[in-house]
């Protein structure tokens, strides 16, 4: 079927009332092919756009033939297949709307789009939920009918389940009583405000910065903490921090009583691009801690992570192996920059009696604390920094590679209060 210009004309001039008038250009371009259509928009914006441009196909004075290639062999040639020179003045008039291009916000939606990163704030606020629901909302419901007896004693309440800890926690409400007498806070607003400042006294001003190494030498982070505290996966990822900020990093795989532990930690090797130095299955942990040493200075490593073999703190044979672990390393590289305990913080207080045990073994320098963002016991910040004097140095705030973070306690105490 072909449509000549004199017939599309007429559709849309007389005989087709009930049809939109740039649906039958659209159809005419279809069926009969884009030349008529092409004279006819021509025809009409020819005052914007000046003299008429040569169409493929057509001669010098605007004629030329549309020749159909898709319809029957026999089809007489006659002037039906005459594309016309003019255009009749009805269909000049004719309002043919520019068809715009694909909307930017379309073309948008087929590329990938990378999310904007979190700030350290927003993620303590958002993976402080549930420590906030125990501890936050309590103060706000607490005080919201005053600063009474009542209120004081749920506080307590509130702070112990937290797991601020018992003796922590009564020193914490004494000193906030004693401040709402003297400062006149008589709502809860001002009691939570007091308690915001003697929780970020509570957790004091310690150096969190990782140590490094000052001479040539790699950097040595020994990591250590009971099974199950998150701690291969607290080396993979502090791996992956170090090598995005241009750093390279050897992986020690010392904890060689599980295949599966050298495994895991191969895998955050490859993951971050680490090199990894293991043994056999029971081989002796220092001396794979000594040829870790080694390599990484062989390799030219900017820092050696060695993890050790994860053990029960009243095991007496294992925390004695740790502290042979890190003797040998330190007979080649002297005092080691860290050495990193790894804690669970939905294990609340027995975290602080695993710390205390594993401190007789080694110095232990730092806290990382992991699932904070899976605990109500998000306390546990303060009863180790009160009880152990060891800051925290890092914390888990999800299971993505970003989601281990410097401990900020101004933002950890933020995120506790916010939204309320």
């Amino acid at each position: 079927m072909y449509i000549h210009a004199s017939e599309l004309h007429h559709l849309a001039v007389t005989g087709g009332a009930e049809f939109d008038p740039l649906l039958i250009v659209i159809a005419a371009a279809v069926l009969g092919g884009g030349l008529v259509v092409r004279n006819v928009v021509r025809s009409r914006s020819r005052g914007d756009r000046g003299p008429d441009t040569v169409e493929p196909g057509a001669d010098q004075d605007g004629g030329g033939t549309a020749t159909r290639t898709d319809g029957p062999t026999d089809a007489p040639s006659d002037t039906s297949t005459q594309a016309p020179t003019d255009t009749p003045a009805d269909l000049e008039d004719l309002d043919v709307p520019t068809v715009p291009d694909t909307p930017a916000e379309l073309l948008d939606d087929r590329l990938p789009v990378e999310p904007e990163p979190l700030s350290l704030g927003e993620r303590f606020r958002r993976r402080l939920t549930r420590t906030r629901n125990v501890l936050g909302s309590s103060v706000v419901e607490l005080f919201g009918g005053g600063v009474t007896e009542e209120a004081w004693e749920g506080l307590e309440e509130a702070l112990i389940t937290a797991d601020v800890g018992v003796t922590a926690t009564m020193e914490l409400v004494e000193e906030l009583r004693r401040r709402a007498r003297e400062e006149g806070a008589t709502n809860g607003d001002a009691v939570l405000e007091l308690l915001k400042q003697e929780l970020r006294g509570a957790l004091g001003t310690a150096d969190r910065e990782l140590a490094r190494a000052s001479d040539d030498g790699p950097t040595v982070w020994l990591v250590t903490g009971v099974n199950g505290t998150g701690k291969t996966t607290t080396i993979g990822k502090l791996a992956a921090v170090e090598q995005r900020e241009g750093r390279s990093v050897t992986l020690a795989a010392a904890d060689t009583f599980r295949a599966a532990a050298a495994e895991q930690l191969g895998i955050w090797a490859e993951r971050t691009g680490a090199q990894l130095l293991r043994k056999e299955e029971g081989a002796d942990p220092a001396s794979v801690a000594y040829e870790s040493y080694d390599a990484a200075v062989s390799r030219d490593s900017d820092l050696l992570i060695v993890d050790t073999a994860g053990r029960l703190h009243n095991k007496r044979q294992l925390m004695d192996e740790l502290g042979k672990v890190k003797r040998v390393l330190e007979k080649q590289a002297g005092p080691l920059e860290e050495t990193i305990l790894v804690l669970d913080a939905t294990t609340g207080q027995n975290g602080i009696a695993q710390a205390k045990a594993f401190l007789e073994a080694v110095d232990v320098t730092g806290i990382a604390l992991t699932k904070l963002d899976g605990s109500s016991k998000g306390g546990i910040v303060v009863a180790v920094q009160r009880e152990l004097e060891i800051p925290v140095k890092l914390v888990g705030l999800g299971e993505e590679i970003d989601d281990l973070a410097p401990f900020d306690p101004e933002l950890f105490v933020e995120g506790l209060f916010a939204e309320l």
